[in-house]
């Protein structure tokens, strides 16, 4: 397959980061099923792996990598610190990289907001790693723009990314402009936990595409420049979910989807 990806803010070596558009989580999967989940999804193309040090399959995650044979340089992997670890993330990272067997992790985010206070300390720490060349980009998770605001005004940076709870039903302009007028790439976490795939406009929508529903909302992401990051432990199911670029959504498409969402604006 071929997807499309965003360039992120300049990594310390002077390189830009290029983060796929469709990425393979592993959020709730461990042990043998983890691995043989993220090797089914690289055999499928998936180039972007998404994990973090608290779903415990760090190092299924870097085993399967290794085992596949696709060069690393070829795939861009993310984890994440807890919140609860703020005062410990040289020791987290260092731990994060041991157990996927890298030297450098493509991105790294805060999972959570740290309690009050502590974000910019945090902050502080990544971008510090990042002049290391520990990681090559830094960003957040669950971020509001107001916190990612007082990241900026204490440290003159902003984060890379902000992945956030994402999909049709929570599509919200004036939010995702609000993070591009920063130059903030938002990433889209549990796209079919927050949609209804029985959706008449998203079926009808699939039908005249020829595909399942589930497509239709990661063709939605990708169409809008939202990176996407969908899951399964089904070897069918990833390869299908891979399968979002023999098909484009038109721009009446593209706005009834929109539309879904149009509670979040009320």
């Amino acid at each position: 397959m071929t997807i499309p990806s965003l360039p992120l803010s300049k990594a310390a070596d002077g390189t830009t980061p290029e983060m796929p558009l469709l990425g393979f989580g592993t959020w709730q999967i461990r042990g043998d099923a983890a691995y043989q989940a993220v090797r089914d999804a690289l055999e499928a193309g998936y180039r972007h792996l998404d994990t973090a040090t608290m779903y415990g399959n760090e190092a299924e995650v870097g085993r399967a990598l290794k085992d596949s044979g696709v060069p690393r340089d070829e795939v861009f992997v993310t984890t994440k610190l807890p919140p609860e670890r703020a005062g410990k993330e040289r020791a987290t990272l260092d731990a994060s990289l041991r157990a996927l067997g890298l030297d450098t992790i493509d991105l790294w985010l805060i999972h959570w907001p740290p309690s009050r206070g502590r974000a910019v300390g945090v902050w502080r720490q990544f971008l510090a790693a990042r002049e290391a060349g520990q990681i090559r980009a830094a960003g957040v998770s669950n971020f509001g723009i107001d916190e990612i605001d007082e990241l900026f005004a204490e440290t003159g940076e902003r984060p890379a990314v902000n992945q956030i709870r994402f999909g049709p039903t929570l599509w919200d302009p004036a939010e995702v402009a609000a993070h591009r007028e920063r130059g903030i790439v938002v990433e889209g976490y549990s796209p079919f936990k927050t949609t209804n795939l029985h959706d008449p406009v998203l079926t009808g929508i699939a039908t005249a595409h020829g595909v399942d529903p589930a497509r239709i909302v990661l063709r939605w992401h990708i169409q809008h420049e939202i990176v996407v990051i969908p899951k399964s432990k089904t070897p069918e199911r990833i390869a299908r979910n891979a399968d979002v670029d023999g098909f484009a959504l038109t721009d009446h498409e593209m706005a009834a989807i929109d539309n879904l969402g149009r509670h979040r604006r009320h």
